[in-house]
C-alpha cells in the first residue's frame, strides 16, 4: 500500500491535525513491529495502544491514528484524528479492497477453516497472484491488518473468517464483501457461547451477509441444518463431500503422509491423512473450478500444498515414533474425525493417543468428552492419555467398555507428569495421535517428545 495522509483522512473520515503531507507505506497496530513509513493503529485491548504511541515514533510511524483529544495529540508524527481507531482500521482496510479490487473468498467453519485456506490459496496460486490470512489473523482486527497487507496487484484474496459469537462473521462479511464462501464443518466449538448447533449454524451462515448476490457459497453435502439454511439464498450453492453432493470424491488410498482420491474419473492427491482433509480439498477444488483452472493446475496445487503447522501435522519423537500433531484446536466433531482416521492407519508398532480437554462445550461439555468413546477399541488403540477434568468422563467411558485397554488419566496439574508418563511409554515403532483445545498447551507435549 502507498496512502497520504490525506487520503487516509477521507478513507477513515478522519481530521489530519498536520500539515504536512506524509505518505505511508505500511500498518501495524503493534508498536514493536512498527518499521519506517508505517501507520500505527492505537487499538484499545488489555494495553491502550495510543500509550505505546512513543514507541511507534522510535521505530520509525510516519503516521498515527488518534482518538484521544486533540491537544493531547503527539509530536513529532502525522496525526489523523478519528472517533474510533478500529472502526478507522477496517475503514481504510474497506478503502484498500476497493483500490485493488481483488476477487475475495472467505473461509469459515468450526473446523478446517486454516487448512482450507491454505488448500485454496495453493490452488488458485498456480494461475492467480494470490494471498491468504497469514497465520490465525481471522477476526475483527487481523482480518483488516490481513486486507492491509495484501501486495498491491493481488488477484485473489483468502480470508480465513473466525468466531465466539452472534454478529461476529457479520462483520467480516460485510467488511470483505466476499465473491466466493464456503463453510468447511458445522461442529460444537463455541457452543457455550451459542447454546446449540443450530445457532451455530446460523452463526456461521453470517458469512453470506456481504456475499456478492452472483456469488458462489460451498456447504458440505451432509450438513442439513446448512442445507435448510440456503433455499432463501439468490448466489449459487454447490455441495461437496465423500461419495455425496453435487462435488464428490472416492477415497482410494490413505497412508500417514498422503491420501489418493477420484472426483469425476479423475484422480488427485493430498499431502495429508484423512477423509475430513479430502473434502476440504473438494472445497478449493470448487474454488478453483468456479474460476476456470484446469484439473491439471487443481491436481498440482492440491498435491504440493504446505499447512499451516500443528493442524494435522506428522512429526518425529526424540526416539524414531511418529507423531501426529493436531492440537491447534479441538471440537468434539474434529476430535471423532482424526480418531478415526488415526486407526485405520499403517502402523508397525502401538497405537497411542494424548487426548486433552475440548473447551467452550458449555453445560454438556463433559457427555460431549465421554462420546468419544465411540471413535476408541481396544483392536486400534493399544493405550490412551487423558489430560483434563472433563476428559473423566471419557476415562469412565472406556474402562467400562474396554476393560483391557490402558488408560491414564491426568488433570491439570499434572501435566509433567503425563509428558513423562507419555514420553516414557513410548516405543521407536509406535505412532501417537495429540489433540485437544489450544488452550490446554498440547504443542509443549508435542515438543517434549521432540527433545
Amino acid at each position: 500500500m502507498n496512502f497520504t495522509t490525506t487520503i487516509i483522512g477521507k478513507a477513515v473520515q478522519g481530521e489530519v491535525l498536520t500539515e504536512n503531507e506524509v505518505t505511508v507505506t505500511g500498518v501495524e497496530f503493534d508498536s514493536r513491529k512498527i518499521e519506517a513509513g508505517d501507520l500505527f493503529i492505537p487499538l484499545q485491548g488489555t494495553n491502550d495502544g495510543h500509550d505505546f504511541v512513543a514507541k511507534a515514533i522510535e521505530n520509525g510511524a510516519t503516521a498515527t491514528l488518534w482518538s484521544r483529544a486533540a491537544e493531547t495529540a503527539p509530536e513529532g508524527i502525522a496525526v489523523i484524528l478519528v472517533k474510533d481507531t478500529l472502526l478507522a482500521f477496517q475503514a481504510l482496510a474497506s478503502y484498500y479492497l476497493l483500490e485493488e479490487n481483488p476477487d475475495v473468498i472467505a473461509i469459515t467453519g468450526s473446523n478446517g477453516k486454516t487448512t482450507t485456506k491454505d488448500m485454496t490459496e495453493a490452488v488458485l496460486n498456480q494461475k492467480f497472484r494470490t494471498y491468504k490470512t497469514q497465520g490465525n489473523y481471522n477476526n475483527d482486527i487481523g482480518l483488516p491488518y490481513t486486507i492491509l497487507h495484501m501486495p498491491e496487484g493481488t488477484e485473489k484474496l483468502i480470508l480465513e473468517m473466525g468466531m465466539d459469537h452472534a454478529g461476529e462473521i457479520s462483520i467480516l462479511s460485510e467488511l470483505a464483501e466476499p465473491d466466493v464462501a464456503a463453510i468447511t464443518i458445522i461442529g460444537e466449538a463455541h457452543i457455550e457461547n451459542l447454546g446449540s448447533r443450530e445457532k451455530i449454524a446460523d452463526a456461521k451462515m453470517e458469512i453470506t451477509t456481504g456475499l456478492a448476490p452472483d456469488g458462489l457459497l460451498i456447504i458440505p453435502a451432509d450438513e442439513p441444518l446448512l442445507a435448510e439454511r440456503t433455499h432463501s439464498l439468490s448466489q449459487t450453492v454447490k455441495t461437496v463431500g465423500i461419495q455425496n453432493g453435487e462435488l464428490s470424491a472416492t477415497i482410494l488410498n490413505e497412508s500417514k503422509g498422503a491420501t489418493v482420491f477420484s472426483v469425476e474419473d479423475n484422480g488427485y492427491q493430498i499431502p495429508l491423512p484423512g477423509s475430513y482433509n479430502v473434502q476440504n480439498a473438494l472445497i478449493a477444488m470448487a474454488i478453483g473450478r468456479w474460476f476456470d483452472l484446469s484439473n491439471d493446475e487443481i491436481f498440482q496445487g492440491l498435491a504440493y500444498v504446505q499447512v499451516t503447522q500443528n493442524r494435522t501435522q506428522w512429526l518425529k519423537a526424540a526416539n524414531g515414533a511418529d507423531i501426529l500433531s493436531d492440537v491447534y484446536n479441538a471440537n468434539p466433531t474434529a476430535m471423532g474425525l482424526v480418531l478415526d482416521t488415526f486407526a485405520k492407519l499403517p502402523t508397525e508398532g502401538r497405537r497411542l493417543a494424548v487426548l486433552a480437554d475440548m473447551l467452550e462445550l458449555g453445560a454438556d461439555s463433559l457427555s460431549l468428552h465421554t462420546s468419544m468413546v465411540k471413535h476408541i477399541n481396544d483392536q486400534d488403540f493399544q493405550e490412551i492419555f487423558l489430560y483434563g477434568e472433563d476428559m473423566k468422563g471419557l476415562k469412565v467411558a472406556l474402562a467400562d467398555r474396554y476393560p483391557a485397554l490402558a488408560v491414564h488419566y491426568f488433570n491439570k496439574e499434572e501435566k509433567l507428569q503425563m509428558m513423562e508418563a507419555v514420553k516414557n511409554s513410548l516405543q521407536a515403532d509406535d505412532s501417537v495421535v495429540l489433540k485437544g483445545s489450544n488452550g490446554m498447551g498440547l504443542l509443549e507435549v508435542v515438543e517434549f517428545l521432540q527433545k
